[in-house]
Order: structure tokens, then sequence, then C-alpha cells
């Protein structure tokens, strides 16, 4: 036996990095490649392999000492002739890059196709061309074989997961947790994609500020008074940042427990099994068995607008939340539009909201949006319906738009000049932005991605989720169809997509929620229905709060007396839908809403009021005549 001592090996450009994880006691038999220790630099998790066969002499270091190159962990007994010829082999990428690289002194190109010659070279850039003008990217072997390694990949997996959205990161760890290696491509340089950085989750934590500004105005009808609130954007940016960090901590804490290899970087195409990723240290390439398409959508453009003035902003450049302008322009009557009207107009802009449709919201029942109108219409300092922005001018001044009427027969308003201008007139999806058919998956010209039942593509291994698929845009579609496609790559291909409703929120003020069949579209379609509206001035819960304006309107079938739809405007409503929802999926009808037994005092409670006035046995109002 011969006693030899392990370092670490090359890991690239780390220095006192951290040992997080021992894996062996001294004694323990350990055989080739199994690990050693975990390192963890801000960049990523390493395993560092045994590089022979043998039995662990002796510990060098211990949980919490920092390590680079050369540092010994352990010392091996090995037997004579292993230690003559054995050589360290590189180490394994862990957690944030765990995945198995392709490297020739672990032979592991298992393949029976032969290497290509060294005249073809890697993609030199995203789009996957080689240098030569030829795609050096076919895979190594057919699909489905659990070896669809490029020999010239940096790494490879069984699912790649492009974006990590709500639906991606969702796809990556349902996938990992069903035992898939999985690699996650994300261009930010933290999880979460839009939603979590730029969109959502930042949105609500201001929104939820907005909220308490304007309940301290408004206090006074409670016998309340309050000075007029101190706005401290630092604090307030600080305090929204905050809420992202944390989130997006966890997911990335997530991400290396299940051993995702995570790669900040555009990601496009190169072939129906390579991606290429354009990263800070430049091309990297992931070959994959299955891929997961979860690039999500950006903000629509108008042409012809000065995108290049700080002063026209998308949803993005408003959450910055740089200053409060004193007039602000909102392009665009949808819930973004007015969930961004709502922080801006309770921090103290004079909010002006323009809007090309004949109301708000329109994807909503007229009846749940005319309550918001009404309030918003007393603070905001003009909603300008029928009306679009034909010309938008950058001046030293502010921006000055010209207004078209959509009616022909109308006047258009004057043009006026405002300190800044929000651009919220929707998403497009980026499907034409990942070269997809460089992998043969069809893009539709508006940019979707068409998929089955099974979030399959055309291309039987591609699966695509989320804004790129299809309407409705919504973080929570992405995650379920996300779960759908991670499970129908592990085999369980009885599981489609089968749901029945997704909601819709918008966090105004009050808040706008639906789900199910709108009256709008129950009339367009022909459906027979009953509805049942009740408005919550009735409520004990909305009147002790100060905001009865609110009103629960359910839709049921005629015939069968089952949910059809529902809509809620007031306090809490995006909460509240979340019953209809369930009631509609479980094939509920008004007397199960009727029967089941809500607390009181609730905003819960008008749902089951609309449900008795459906079943014509309610007791708060007069019953309706039948």
């Amino acid at each position: 036996m011969a006693t030899r001592e392990i370092p670490v090996p090359d890991i690239g450009d780390f220095k006192n990095i951290p040992v997080i994880e021992i894996f062996v006691k001294p004694g323990d038999v350990v055989a080739k490649d199994a690990a050693l220790v975990t390192l963890e630099s801000d960049k990523a998790t390493v395993e560092v392999p045994s590089p022979q066969p043998g039995t662990i002499k002796e510990l060098k270091v211990k949980i919490g000492d920092r390590v680079s190159k050369g540092s010994i962990i352990v010392t091996l007994d090995v037997a004579e002739d292993a230690a003559k010829t054995e050589t360290a082999p590189a180490p394994k990428a862990a957690a944030q890059d765990k995945t198995d690289k392709v490297d020739d002194s672990k032979n592991e190109k298992k393949t029976e196709t032969p290497a290509p010659a060294a005249s073809e070279k890697k993609p030199a850039s995203p789009g996957g061309q080689a240098t030569d003008g030829k795609s050096g990217a076919e895979p190594a072997v057919p699909p489905g074989t659990g070896a669809a390694k490029h020999p010239d990949a940096t790494f490879h997996a069984d699912v790649l997961v492009l974006g990590s959205g709500p639906g991606g990161y969702t796809a990556a760890f349902r996938a990992a947790d069903l035992g898939k290696k999985v690699v996650l491509v994300e261009r930010y340089p933290r999880i979460g994609g839009v939603c979590l950085n730029v969109g959502c989750i930042p949105s609500k934590a201001l929104l939820h500020a907005a909220k308490v500004i304007t309940d301290a105005e408004e206090g006074s009808h409670l016998g309340l008074s309050f000075g007029k609130p101190k706005v401290d954007l630092a604090g307030l940016r600080k305090f929204k940042d905050g809420v992202v960090n944390k989130l997006t901590s966890g997911l990335g804490a997530l991400a290396k427990a299940r051993k995702v290899t995570v790669v900040e970087g555009r990601g496009q195409f190169a072939s129906p099994h390579l991606l290429a990723v354009e990263t800070k240290e430049g091309i990297k390439t992931v070959s994959f068995d299955h891929c997961i398409i979860a690039a999500g959508s950006q903000s629509a453009r108008i042409p012809g607008f000065p995108y290049d003035d700080k002063r026209l902003m998308d949803s993005t450049g408003a959450l910055e939340l740089t200053e409060v302008p004193k007039r602000l322009l909102i392009i665009g009557g949808g819930i973004i539009g007015l969930e961004m009207a709502t922080v801006y107009d309770a921090l103290g802009a004079k909010v002006t909201v323009v809007e090309f449709l004949d109301r708000l919201i329109a994807a909503a029942d007229p009846d749940i949006v005319r309550p918001l109108s009404r309030r918003i219409e007393k603070r905001y300092e003009k909603i300008m319906l029928k009306t679009k922005v034909s010309k938008l001018e950058a001046l030293p001044e502010g921006m000055r738009a010209t207004f078209e009427s959509a009616d022909a027969q109308s006047p258009a308003p004057a043009p006026e000049v405002y300190d800044r201008v929000l651009l919220a007139v929707g998403r497009r999806p980026n499907g034409k932005n990942v070269a997809a058919d460089k992998a043969g998956v069809n893009v539709n010209e508006r940019g979707f991605i068409p998929v089955d039942n099974q979030m399959r593509t055309n291309v039987p291994h591609i699966f695509a989720i989320g804004d790129i698929v299809g309407e409705p845009m919504l973080a929570h579609k992405a995650t379920h169809e996300a779960k759908l496609a991670a499970e129908v790559i592990a085999g369980m291909s009885h599981h489609v997509w089968d749901a029945r409703t997704i909601p819709s929120v918008a966090y105004t003020d009050p808040e706008v929620a639906w789900m199910g069949l709108t009256e709008t579209e129950a009339k367009a379609k022909g459906v027979a229905y009953d509805k049942a509206v009740f408005n919550w001035g009735a409520s004990g819960r909305a009147l002790g709060m100060g905001r009865e304006e609110g009103l629960t309107k359910v839709l049921f079938s005629k015939e069968s007396k089952k949910v059809l739809g529902a809509g809620i405007v007031g306090i809490n409503a995006g909460e509240l839908i979340a019953e209809t929802v369930l009631a509609l999926e479980m094939g509920a009808d008004a007397e199960d809403l009727s029967l089941t037994i809500h607390a009181h005092p609730t905003l819960s409670e008008t749902i089951f009021f609309a449900a008795e006035i459906a079943d014509g046995t309610i007791t708060d109002l007069l019953p309706s005549k039948r």
C-alpha cells in the first residue's frame, strides 16, 4: 500500500473558497470518482472526486475551511500499481454547476458516432453558426437514449429549461425531484425571471405601500386624521428590493439543494439537441435529451416612439422608481397600466390614462370594472377612452403626446406635455428570440409556440410553457404547465392539461378579479345562464372597512345551476376569487355554495350571499321575485 495526498485540482479562477460538505471519514473505502468534499464559491458549488480507489487515511480539512488549488483534502491509502498510473480527474460541478462537463480525460464521449474533426468548430454565436458557416451542432446520438451529448458541449442535461421565471424554475425543480439531471438557463443574474425580478413581485410590494398611503389619506371618514405621508423613495426602493432579494435568494438555495445547474446568459438553439448560451465568459453550450422552453414575453412597443429617452418607460423602468413625476401619462388601460397608475397616484403624481378601447380592463366583465372606474375617475387627472397616442415627441420640457380619437366622428383631445410616459400596451412572446427554427420548433407569426395538451411542441422532445405558448400570460398558468411538462418528460404520460379555468387579478384599488365565463362571453356564445349579483353595501364586513363599493357576481348554468364564472371587485378580490375557481373545478352548484358555512362577518360571505340569491334562499336581502 502507498499513501497519497489528494489535493484540490484546478477548478478555475477560484481561491480561498469554503468547504461546505465532507462525504468521507477515516477508514472509508472509496471508489474512483466518489465525491470527497463539496466546495462553494459565489458562482458555483463544486464536488471534488477521488482520483482513484482506496481507503481514507486522514482528513486534512473540516467544514468551513477555505481551500485553493493544491490544498490537501485527504490522504488516501492506495495500491502500489494504482498510485503509479492514476491521475486526478477534473472536479464535478454541483448545484449551480453540477451536471457533468464533457471531459476527455474521463472518456465521457460514450457514443458510436466519432468525434468531429479538428476543423469542425463549436458554434461561435448564440445562433449556433460555426465559424466555417456550417452548424456543427447535430446531436451525437438519437434522442431518448439518455446519451444525447454533443461532443463539444460544455454541459449535458436530461432536461434543459430555458428561462427561470415561475414556469421555468417550477419545471426545473419538478424535473429534478423526479430524478432528472437539470440545467436551467437564465439571462438575469438571479433566478425568477421577469415576474420575480422586475414584474409581479416588486409591483405588488409597491402596491402595498400605495394602499397604506391611500388608507391613511381616507381615514377621515373613520374619524381618524393623519399628517401627509412623507415618501422616502430610497427607503421604498430598499423595501421592494428586499422582497425581491429574499425570494430570489431562496430560489437559488432550492436550486442548489436539488443539484440544478444554473447557467447565466442568453440562450438560443443551435440544433434540436444543443443550446448556445451567450455568457459573460463567452459562449457555453448545453446538450440535452429534453428541453422545456419557458422564455416568457417582453413589453410590447409602438413603432416610432423615442425609446432612447429615459422619460419613456416600460413596466420595468416604472418599477425602478427613480422619481415621482408631476404629470404621468400611462398608455394602456389594462392590468399593468392600471396597477402602476395605482402606485404613482398614491405617491403624488397626476395620472392620465389613455385607452384605445371603450373601457378599462377589457377582458373583465364591465360590471366588475365599473366600481374601479368610478373611484379612479375622482383621483386621476384624466381617463381618456377610445383614444390613442398617435405621436410622442421628446422635448426639453417633457414628452409631448398627440392624441387621436378611435371614433372618427369625435374630436381628438388637444396635445399635452407630460414629465414621464409609461407604455403599457401589453406583452409579446419571445418565441422568435430563441432561434427555435434551428431546433425545428414551429413559431407562429405572433411569436407564440403552439403546443399540444401535454405542452409538447412539434418536435417531440421539446416542450414549451408559459407566456410563450399563448394567453393568458399569467405566472400561475405557467407553473401548472411547468409541472405537467416535467411529469410527462419523466414518464407520467397519462397527464394532460385539463384546467377548467384560470383566474385573473388586477391588483388595483379596489382589486378586480374574475374567472370562468364573463357575462359578455356567455351572451356571445349563446350559453344559457342565471346570474346573481351581491353588492357589498349589504356586507357588514365591507361597511366596517368603509369600502362598500365592492360587488360579487356569479354566473350559474340555467339548467344545472353549476358555477360557470365569477367576477369580484373590492378589497382582497384577488384572494376571494379562489373559492369560485375551486367551485368551478369541482362542479359545484349554487346550493353547494349556499350550504357551505362561511365565517361571519367576512368578505367571503359575499360569494355565499350571491349563491343564496341564485338558490332563492337569501334572508339578508329581499328574495327576487320568481
